[in-house]
Parts: structure tokens; sequence; C-alpha cells
């Protein structure tokens, strides 16, 4: 069995968009941070929400620390490029790299899988260098996240011999190893999301070699009412009761129904579709749960709120 999650080196968090993906990777990361581990969480697109999350400026492709034992990043092609410059073929480093970063735009037409390279490049070195005890990414949406992991071994495929080819086998080694590297999926207790997540699930080990790890389902609705509630609601419905009970706290006691009849819905629709996630699923595969917060801003009081959910299930 492949370790446990946090117990590993690079985790890489994807998902369908606006299910919390990103705010999933920050907890993750602030939870290992908080539990002795010394990480890095990274940004693959650079949106700043991952700023956002602790509340802190924009981000950079140079580490901030954000808290004792936690720094985050935001990843850069061309910084990224230039690094790998300066330290694989001891280029120096420059202010600019324009021209070079304008052939690296049209090489990356050409052949795509370089800028995935460059993104990939960069984080499993962090790993190999072992600066981090734990590199969590902030990975590309469900849509894209095969052909970046993909991309190694897509451009180790089409090099035979050079440098090239022999940087590719080492980050293969990395991602390939499941007791160093794993995908975790973000997922919400609803039709769409779930449906990417076994689709997902499915896809990963077909076309990359990096093991999937854990799926965190985000937002799960707690079980507010039960069948005896749900029978209260019904006899209060019946008869003259709703009447009475109208004169008795105002015209809102229907409201309040209605309301309590829409959560008991939601929370069934979702627990089926759970099933289904479930069942659709290797049975060894972890799932770990986050209830739904209701925050109206997220922040570093709503990050640290997922991190110790998250710290229940792990």
């Amino acid at each position: 069995m492949a370790r446990p999650l946090l117990d590993r080196n690079l985790v890489f968090v994807t998902g369908k968009g606006g299910v919390g993906k990103t705010t999933v990777a920050a907890a993750l990361a602030l939870h290992a941070a908080r539990a002795g581990r010394r990480t890095l969480v990274c940004e693959v697109d650079a949106k700043g929400t991952l700023a956002g999350a602790f509340e802190v400026g924009a981000l950079r492709f140079s580490a901030t620390e954000v808290e004792p034992g936690l720094w985050a990043m935001a990843m850069d092609t061309e910084e990224s490029l230039r690094e790998y410059l300066s330290l694989q073929l001891r280029v120096p480093l420059v202010a600019r790299i324009g021209p070079l970063a304008r052939t690296l735009d049209f090489v990356a037409s050409a052949a795509p899988g370089v800028k995935e390279i460059l993104t990939v490049g960069k984080l499993c070195w962090e790993v190999r260098e072992q600066h981090y005890d734990l590199v969590v990414v902030d990975a590309s949406a469900t849509g894209h996240i095969v052909g970046q992991l993909a991309a190694p071994e897509a451009i180790n495929e089409l090099v035979e011999v050079g440098r090239v080819r022999e940087q590719t086998r080492w980050m293969l080694d990395i991602l390939g190893d499941p007791d160093r590297t794993g995908v975790v999926i973000v997922t919400s207790p609803e039709e769409m999301p779930v449906n990417e997540t076994i689709d997902l699930a499915a896809r990963l080990p077909q076309v990359t070699k990096v093991d999937l790890a854990a799926v965190v389902v985000n937002r799960v609705l707690p079980e507010l009412f039960g069948r005896g509630e749900e029978e209260v609601f019904e006899r209060v419905r019946s008869g003259d009761a709703l009447a009475r009970l109208t004169e008795l706290v105002g015209p809102g006691a229907a409201k309040v129904l209605d309301a309590a009849d829409l959560a008991v819905t939601l929370r069934r629709a979702r627990a089926e579709n759970l099933a289904g996630l479930r069942a659709a699923l290797p049975p060894s595969l972890p799932m770990l749960y986050v209830p739904e917060l209701f925050a109206r801003v997220p922040g570093w009081r709503f990050t640290a709120q997922v991190a110790a959910a998250l710290a229940e299930e792990l």
C-alpha cells in the first residue's frame, strides 16, 4: 500500500472549477505545516486565489513564508526557464530573457508539453533537492491535469538521447513513485463534479503513472433532519396545523417549513451522488469529507477551518 497522503513529498490537487480546489490545497498545506512538515504550496495558474486563502499579497515565483513552516508561491514558466538555465546549463541569470521567452512560446506551440515540463520540473526539482518535506500543488483543473502530468513521459518518448531525456527520466522516477507522489481530486456532491471525478479517476492510470491518492468531497451538507422530523413537518402541513402555527408565530412559518423541505431534498440528492461516487471508485481509495462551512468570504480563518476538518479525516 502507498504511504498516507501527507507522508508523501509531492501532492497534486485538482478538481472541477468551483468545487474548492484551491481552498483544499491551501488547507492540506496548512495542516501539514502545523503537523511539523516543512511545506511548500504552489499555485499553477497564478490567478491569485491562493494568496486570498492566506490573506497575503500577490504571490511570486520566489516562495513567501505565510506561516512558520509554510511557504507559498505562484508558478511562472519564464522564471522557471531562467532557473533551469542557471542551474542545469550554467547560463548566468539576467534581468530579462524576453527573446528566449518568445522562443519558448514558439517551441511550446510546436511541441505541446514544453511549458508543462517547466511547471512539473520545477516542482519535482524542489522534491529532489529536499528543500521541503512536502510540496502541495494547486494544479490545473480536471480537464487539463492529465496533460500536465503526462508531459514528462511524452517528452521522454519523443527525445531518445541527450540532456532533456535525462531530465525527464528523474522527473518520471518521482512522479511514478506512489510513496512520493499522489493526486488528490476535489469534488462536491453534485452530479457534474462527481461525473468528472469518476472520469478522471479512470483516466489517470491509463495515461499517467501518477498514483491517485485520495478524493476530497467538499461542501457535504449535514443531516439536519431525520425521518422523525420529516414526519413532524408533514403533520404540521396537514389539516389546520399550519394555520394554527401561522397564527402563533406569523406568516414566516410556511417559509421555515419550505426551507426544511429544501434542506432534506438537497441532502438526499447529494447523498445519492456520493453513493454513486463511492461505488465507482476503488474500495481502497480514501475519501475525505469536508462539511459545508457556509462562509461568505474565503480567507485565512476559512482555510484553517477546512484544514481542521481534513485533519479529522486524515
